[in-house]
């Protein structure tokens, strides 16, 4: 978006509060911001540029037009705000990542629900708890749960009417009483989902009611001289007890409350979230948000927030934080404290963040340690060129021809950035009259692809086509005849300005003329070049010899052809005895030879020779 058009844009700017966004030629929203004086905060794009970041000014410089959505208060701008960036994704925007999948404990929707963990949320009405970093703290979760509360395990589908008619037994869990057998029967749907509640508890981390609950369930059997089902509630509430010993107490003052910090490093930045239930750390959760348009600690740790809390089953009503932060969703208390047990929570959760940005940077600085040059390189083109796979396979395609004469193509190959010349290829073009670069290309490219996929040969990453658009798009009309687009990455690359165009894209990639990854795609361009001339040149001197020799009186064409494939050269032709041309042409042929070399017609030929 220029200069200009803002001017045109400005006087219709409101200064009322709402939502803007940058969209690019292809009407894809690229950025979403909120603003509380629309006409302020989008004039400052269009300012001094000089006080601007390098991002910035390419994402204003991307934007095609600009829409925006006015609202009545600053605080509807950021829940419509929110809602657009998780719908639209905008590449300008903070993008925020897990970096793995977390494990969940799901509560089946059943008549009698199963629990169990997983890593997969389907929407089927089911509960979920979590997402739990720890698979192991998860299994000591269920092993407690299976210890309190006998569930079934079985997926059988237990509907009324089966369990009526009788269509199922107990299993050996009965057997061993790890369930109450609600297959056949023996249990009714409201005490088993009375069990089901108190799961709900421990998994929520509420163990107050849970452990009241089992106190009564012990002093009921107890009042009724059941002792031994009592001392079994008993164990129950033992068990329970030592699993909670193991929680961090943080104090009795400090109930439920959500607390998140933000460590931030110049690319990327860590958000910390503690879940504080009862007293005790419930959970931990560390997130990293790779920082793009927006590097304000504050508007990141903000989205941080939203995401975390929209994934959590129970919200604290308290929420701790290091710095002023706007939060959607349900109304909560943010408090920012200065002292005391919710402070040193706050610097615990800032230890954390901040040590998972030290070990960013650690990691960072070893994977460049372990790289090899080649590693290096490979990387910086896959960077470049926005490939998907590292390119450790490329291929190169060049033409060669001199006014559409002895056309050929050449193909070198590159295995790790460096040239595998055993798999080197040229082709003596079949269809092509005359001298049409495009058909050229199309016909080797498809011959190359075609006998690959018959011998099942891995094809490569990257394929570059020694040319410009027209090449470019003649090679992949192969490409498509062979159903391999998207297979790999094609590009073009044009001799002039060294500008790189993809297909059916009109605007060239311009790589910086030092980038390492522009000297490599040069050397395999310059590489099938050089092979290429090399093979035309030879194709051209082997015709002109054989030309030379059908021109001996009695010598034809497959003579000529078996005398050049045995000696290589008109001068080692020369320089054999006549025996040895007797056993390639016999002995009339030799003679024939004989008589003219003897004659003086060698000096002849070999200065043909040497003027091609």
């Amino acid at each position: 978006m220029t200069h200009e058009e803002y001017k045109e844009l400005l006087p219709a700017l409101p200064s009322d509060p709402g939502v803007y966004r940058f969209l690019d030629r292809h009407n894809q929203i690229i950025y979403v911001g909120k603003a509380k004086n629309l006409k302020n905060r989008i004039s400052s794009y269009f300012g001094d540029k000089k006080h601007q970041a390098a991002k910035t000014r390419t994402m204003v410089r991307v934007a095609n037009r600009l829409e925006y959505t006015l609202v009545e208060t600053e605080h509807d701008a950021l829940l419509l705000e929110a809602m657009l960036i998780k719908q639209n994704q905008p590449r300008y925007n903070v993008m925020l990542k897990d970096g793995k999948t977390y494990v969940y404990v799901c509560i089946k929707n059943e008549p009698f629900p199963r629990v169990f963990f997983t890593r997969r949320v389907i929407k089927d009405g089911s509960v979920y708890f979590g997402p739990y970093t720890s698979k192991f703290r998860t299994e000591t979760i269920l092993d407690l749960i299976k210890k309190l509360f006998p569930l079934r395990t079985c997926a059988l589908n237990l509907s009324d009417a089966a369990i009526t008619r009788g269509k199922y037994k107990v299993c050996l869990e009965y057997h061993i009483k790890n369930c109450n057998g609600p297959c056949a029967g023996l249990e009714s749907p409201g005490q088993y989902h009375e069990r089901i509640q108190q799961i709900k508890h421990i998994l929520r981390g509420h163990f107050r009611p849970v452990r009241e609950f089992i106190k009564e369930q012990m002093l009921r059997h107890a009042e009724n001289m059941d002792f031994e089902k009592a001392q079994d509630w008993k164990e129950k509430l033992t068990a329970m007890e030592d699993y909670q010993s193991r929680s961090t107490v943080v104090s009795t003052s400090v109930e439920d409350v959500d607390v998140f910090t933000i460590a931030s490093g110049e690319e990327t930045a860590f958000v910390n979230f503690i879940k504080v239930v009862d007293g005790a750390i419930n959970q931990t959760l560390t997130i990293e948000a790779e920082k793009n348009l927006d590097d304000d600690p504050s508007v990141i740790l903000s989205l941080a927030i939203d995401r975390i809390r929209a994934q959590c089953e129970h919200l604290a009503p308290e929420i701790i934080v290091s710095m002023p932060v706007s939060v959607s969703g349900p109304d909560a208390q943010i408090t920012i404290p200065l002292r005391g047990d919710k402070k040193k929570l706050l610097e615990l959760s800032e230890k954390n963040a901040q040590y998972a940005l030290l070990q960013h940077k650690r990691d960072k600085i070893n994977r460049v340690k372990k790289q090899t040059p080649a590693e290096r390189i490979l990387n910086t083109l896959k960077s470049d060129l926005h490939m998907a796979d590292l390119p450790l396979h490329i291929e190169c395609f060049d033409n060669s021809n001199i006014q559409g004469t002895h056309p050929v193509s050449a193909c070198v190959v590159f295995r790790n950035a460096k040239p595998s010349k055993k798999d080197y290829r040229h082709f003596h073009v079949r269809s092509v009259t005359g001298p049409d670069d495009f058909s050229t290309m199309e016909e080797v490219v498809f011959r190359r692809y075609r006998r690959m996929l018959d011998e099942e040969q891995s094809l490569p990453q990257l394929v570059i086509i020694d040319g410009g658009k027209g090449q470019l798009s003649s090679a992949m009309k192969s490409v498509d005849a062979l159903g391999l687009r998207g297979k790999f990455t094609v590009i073009g690359i044009a001799k002039k300005l060294e500008e790189i165009y993809f297909p059916e894209d009109p605007v060239p990639l311009h790589i910086n003329k030092k980038s390492e990854s522009l000297r490599l795609i040069q050397q395999l361009r310059n590489e099938a070049h050089r092979f290429g001339i090399s093979f035309h040149r030879d194709t051209r001197s082997k015709a002109m010899i054989r030309t030379e020799l059908t021109q001996i009186p009695g010598i034809g064409e497959k003579t000529a052809q078996k005398l050049l494939s045995h000696f290589g050269s008109l001068k080692k032709i020369r320089e054999a005895a006549p025996e040895e041309w007797m056993k390639i042409c016999g002995k009339a042929a030799a003679a024939k030879l004989s008589l003219f070399f003897d004659a003086g017609g060698d000096s002849e030929v070999v200065e043909s020779e040497s003027a091609v």
